[in-house]
């Protein structure tokens, strides 16, 4: 390996030097166990389970460390030209955006993530009046919650609010069939929106993929991805994994790029403009409390029953949305 003449080797840091200790892996784990469990339901948002674990403000500083600058010097670092490669030169980049913290919080979103999508694509299948009964108590509860941290005191934020609750309120009305028919775009946009809000405190990405008729699509997409990858290890075909796969990583190439454009345009917005941002934001989960009833619409019908097990399920989301409030009780939308 040769590094560049305008680096001192002996500055740069080490590989082996810099990976935290098993303790702090695990940790940083298990907080993304947390916050992935949250993504994966509506009504709970990743963020508010970073606030609550205390790493927040370093998830928001290693996304943002990720620029163009930074970018372009990783890759410089890598080509062969100018000197040569400088490996610990690219490595030096990677630490800027604190590597080692974001790559085991994000093992742990996903892996619960892949788990919660699985329960979901059984539970929209065999109990969906269950199943959307207990997210319609969880989006409840959250509006409860949200619309009580929030003030209002100016018509521009009024009118921001009915924006955004009108906005949800159509959207999550729109049937499923209509938006499973949306394509490969509506899947990259829905990705842009969902990855982007689950960072976002009070505001679960979730919920934003109810609104567009997206949760269940993706959630039994992720669940026959899985299933594909486990067959091909087992000797299946390999076309089912390469079908498979196009929603997923169409979605998630979607969420990157909202990542580091619509979560920065948000909280661009929330500087400008807090509390206008935060009643459109929180309209929007008044709004989608449409959704849910919707999808039981759509999928059973409604019946004594029926009605009967979704109140019964949405007062048990309730409860469990207001618990996890009780240990948040130092959340302040106004200070996020």
């Amino acid at each position: 390996m040769t590094t560049r003449p305008d680096r001192n080797p002996s500055d740069l840091p080490t590989i082996r030097g810099s990976v935290p200790p098993l303790r702090a892996w695990l940790r940083t784990f298990l907080i993304g166990l947390c916050m992935g469990s949250a993504d994966g339901v509506p009504g709970v948002s990743g963020g508010t389970i970073a606030l609550i674990a205390g790493v927040y403000e370093r998830l928001i500083a290693a996304i943002t460390a990720f620029t163009p600058g930074r970018i372009l010097r990783f890759l410089r670092a890598l080509a062969p030209v100018d000197g040569g490669v400088d490996i610990r030169g690219a490595f030096s980049e990677l630490l800027e955006v604190d590597i080692w913290f974001l790559l085991a919080l994000v093992a742990g979103v996903a892996t619960a993530v892949v788990i919660v999508t699985r329960i979901v694509h059984i539970a929209s299948q065999e109990t969906p009046a269950l199943l959307f009964g207990f997210f319609f108590g969880l989006i409840a509860a959250s509006a409860i919650v949200l619309l009580r941290s929030l003030t209002v005191d100016s018509p521009f934020q009024i009118g921001t609010g009915v924006v955004g609750f009108l906005l949800a309120f159509y959207v999550s009305g729109v049937s499923t069939a209509a938006t499973n028919g949306g394509g490969l775009a509506l899947v990259f946009f829905a990705g842009m929106v969902g990855v982007s809000a689950m960072i976002l405190p009070g505001i679960s990405g979730s919920l934003l993929l109810i609104i567009l008729g997206q949760y269940t699509r993706m959630s039994t997409a992720l669940s026959e991805f899985v299933d594909a990858l486990i067959a091909l290890v087992t000797g299946g075909p390999t076309e089912d994994v390469t079908t498979t796969a196009v929603p997923v990583v169409t979605f998630i190439l979607g969420g990157l790029v909202g990542l580091f454009t619509i979560a920065r345009v948000v909280r661009r917005a929330l500087a400008y403009n807090r509390r206008a941002t935060l009643a459109f934001l929180v309209a929007l989960v008044v709004g989608a409390l449409r959704a849910p009833v919707v999808e039981v619409q759509e999928k059973v019908g409604f019946s004594t029953d029926v009605l009967i097990a979704f109140v019964a399920a949405g007062a048990v989301g309730a409860v469990f949305l207001l618990v996890l409030d009780w240990y948040a009780v130092d959340l302040d939308l106004d200070k996020v």
